[in-house]
């Protein structure tokens, strides 16, 4: 299910000055090669990729209503010629992706469009609108979880958004990422996922006494009785109210669900409360946190032994709080001959990571044949063919005496095709498949690329043909 709107003006001006500018220099039938990548960062260490479903709908749905040219018309810089040609403009072209949840690494092209150049520049910007923010957010989620051992995260961010569709996306991706549930209830029903909450804290201002709160909650929702317990005081109070109103509930024959807890010191606050809990004959009631909670400072309460086992993650996990942006990019990579072969393009700079990979490519993992764990990947050319009968070396792209050889191991391509001449051929899976797919993603990686401090770099390197032709386009522009 998704929010039905004419996106198509969801774009830079600079876009459709090129366009137009495509149109009136005859190049506008050209078909290119652009490459949606994210760069390497300090805080990157992988990603899970998300935001295709969204990211191909809007692809496939552009159409300019008459009141889109009228506007256009007047700004007074498009040619009456453009301005007609965008009446009957649909996407005509061809998307590759890797499925939704694949773990991906900076300099792999995630999404890559091959498309008339006047459709492909189009697109640009709300690809990387959409890609960029639910891969974010899926990788944030992925962190969250890995740091939570197992525990049930849900995710509580809808209010910290940054806007209704970050809310909607984010809670989707938040699942990808390995969330159990969202509060989120119009996410709920878009994408059937599981939707969680308790009470606010107004819900016990509201009565006369806590344990008055707390007692008509409880007999509101019996069989799902979690009790915010720090409105006044966690430990005074509000846990010796909520053992009152189990100890209630528990001679009508029902089981308490427990408690949550959204301020303090966490750790003194849960091991405290969980000892309580056990001595009043309720070891099995769950201990829920909230409040400003992280990756990082989930794995520290883990160290000092909070008994926490469920965790609602809001503000910074919805807004990805310490890179609030993935920084993705759209770059051309080749232009495509009558004769259907590839004229390379290369984008050069002064530092190196901002060099582009030239061509049409696709990504290659490496997996060991006996342990079925990721080892490497490589970004070969589309029709590069790779062998595992014979045994492969790999190369770093820049640092290019570190090689590293693979005898026992097995291939996977990436990358798929999902659009072909501007139709739809792939089906996509429900949040939830992607889901259990992303956790696959995560249990095929070694511990030493998931964790959260100095994580181990995983290799992604060249294959042949391509750093070859990468370093000959190189050596030729600085003739």
């Amino acid at each position: 299910m998704e929010i039905k709107r004419n996106l198509t003006l969801l774009t830079d001006l600079y876009e459709l000055t090129m366009m137009n500018g495509y149109l009136e220099n005859g190049k506008s039938e050209e078909v290119v090669i652009f490459d949606v990548f994210f760069r390497q960062n300090e805080l990157i260490t992988y990603s899970l990729a998300a935001g295709l479903e969204q990211a191909v709908d809007y692809v496939l749905n552009l159409k300019f209503e008459k009141d889109d040219i009228e506007y256009l018309k007047g700004l007074n810089l498009f040619s009456g010629k453009f301005l007609s040609y965008l009446e009957n403009m649909r996407f005509t072209g061809d998307i590759y992706s890797v499925p939704e949840g694949t773990m991906v690494f900076p300099g792999e092209p995630i999404l890559t469009v091959k498309a008339p150049v006047i459709e492909a520049q189009l697109i640009e910007t709300a690809l990387l609108n959409i890609i960029n923010h639910q891969t974010l957010i899926a990788s944030k989620a992925a962190k969250i979880c890995h740091a939570a051992q197992g525990d049930n995260i849900m995710e509580f961010g809808l209010r910290r958004a940054q806007g209704p569709d970050a809310g909607i996306y984010g809670s989707s991706a938040s699942i990808i990422g390995g969330c159990n549930s969202t509060s989120n209830v119009l996410a709920g029903k878009m994408f059937d996922i599981p939707v969680a909450g308790t009470h606010a804290h107004s819900w016990v201002m509201s009565f006369p006494t806590e344990y008055e709160a707390f007692k008509a909650y409880a007999e509101t929702y019996p069989n799902a009785a979690l009790l915010l317990v720090d409105t006044y005081d966690t430990l005074k109070s509000g846990i010796p109210n909520a053992i009152k109103v189990f100890n209630e509930l528990k001679a009508q024959g029902k089981k308490p669900l427990g408690i949550r807890i959204d301020s303090g010191d966490l750790a003194y606050l849960t091991k405290k409360a969980r000892q309580m809990l056990d001595e009043a004959g309720y070891p099995d009631t769950v201990i829920c946190a909230s409040g400003d909670l992280d990756e990082k400072l989930i794995q520290s309460l883990k160290l000092q032994g909070a008994q926490i086992k469920s965790w609602g993650i809001g503000t910074k996990l919805i807004t990805s709080a310490d890179m609030p942006a993935l920084g993705g990019v759209y770059k051309l990579a080749g232009v495509v001959n009558k004769d259907g072969s590839i004229t390379p393009k290369i984008k050069v700079s002064e530092t190196s990571a901002k060099i582009t990979n030239p061509g049409f490519k696709k990504i290659i993992r490496i997996y060991d044949k006996k342990t079925g764990k990721a080892e490497a990947d490589i970004i070969a050319l589309h029709n590069e063919v790779i062998s595992e009968d014979k045994p492969l070396t790999i190369t770093h792209p820049i640092e290019q005496w570190k090689k590293m050889t693979f005898t026992d191991f097995t291939l996977k391509e990436l990358s798929v095709k999902i659009v072909e001449n501007g139709k739809l051929i792939y089906k996509f899976p429900t949040v939830k498949e992607i889901k259990e797919y992303a956790k696959q993603e995560k249990n095929s990686f070694w511990e030493e690329y998931l964790r959260l401090d100095k994580p181990h770099v995983y290799k992604v390197d060249l294959s042949n043909e391509l750093l070859t032709l990468k370093n000959e386009m190189l050596a030729e522009i600085r003739k």
